[in-house]
């Protein structure tokens, strides 16, 4: 069925007390998992739930929790406030300069979680407000993945939005998913949709 139907049926269930969540899965085949190290950004359009930024910057900004270089030394011998720190924040952003000693202090943390800025989303080269403006209006419609298993599972929107949104958002995440792979849809195996509290319900999403 398509995403259309899909949501017809998804909705039809037993309502929940809280807006459920709606997850796109993509199941993949024909690729080597223990030696597949993709990762990428995908847009989605329609925003459906605000993410907590922080930012590595040469000076403290008004718009964004802000980590200076002077205060990197804290966190490169207190291992408990790093950890903090990254399970704190969904993104990180840093200025093009601190890269450098943004990877040799929190790499190795950030790293696993795929939460390090990369040019693709979060490295900014220059400086100012409406840099950092920009960069958090492109984190609101993006949203990282990291292919570490035969199934991708991503959030493409929630209950209360309109239907147009959510596919809005399930095919542009879906296209970006199918871009990044070595194959294409040759390695996609099948796509489902569900809520938070459903079974997934297959789609053909063209």
């Amino acid at each position: 069925m398509d995403l259309k139907e899909a949501l017809k049926q998804l909705r039809s269930e037993e309502e929940r007390k809280f807006d459920q969540t709606i997850d796109l899965i993509v199941n993949l085949k024909g690729m080597d998992f223990r030696k597949t190290n993709l990762s990428f950004v995908v847009n989605v359009p329609n925003k459906f739930k605000d993410k907590t930024v922080c930012a590595f910057l040469p000076e403290k900004s008004d718009l964004v929790p802000t980590v200076t270089k002077p205060e990197f030394a804290k966190f490169a011998t207190d291992k408990k406030a790093l950890k903090k720190i990254v399970k704190k924040y969904d993104f990180f952003i840093a200025h093009g300069s601190l890269m450098p000693s943004v990877a040799s202090t929190f790499g190795k943390v950030l790293g696993p979680t795929g939460k390090m800025p990369t040019p693709a989303l979060g490295v900014m080269m220059k400086e100012g407000a409406e840099e950092v403006k920009n960069m958090l209006s492109k984190i609101a419609k993006s949203a990282k993945i990291r292919v570490k298993d035969a199934s991708i599972k991503i959030a493409v929107g929630k209950v209360s939005m309109t239907d147009d949104k959510i596919i809005e958002n399930a095919k542009n995440v879906y296209e970006g998913i199918v871009q990044a792979l070595p194959l294409k849809t040759d390695n996609v195996r099948k796509a489902l949709v569900k809520l938070t509290m459903s079974k997934p319900v297959e789609v053909q999403i063209k």
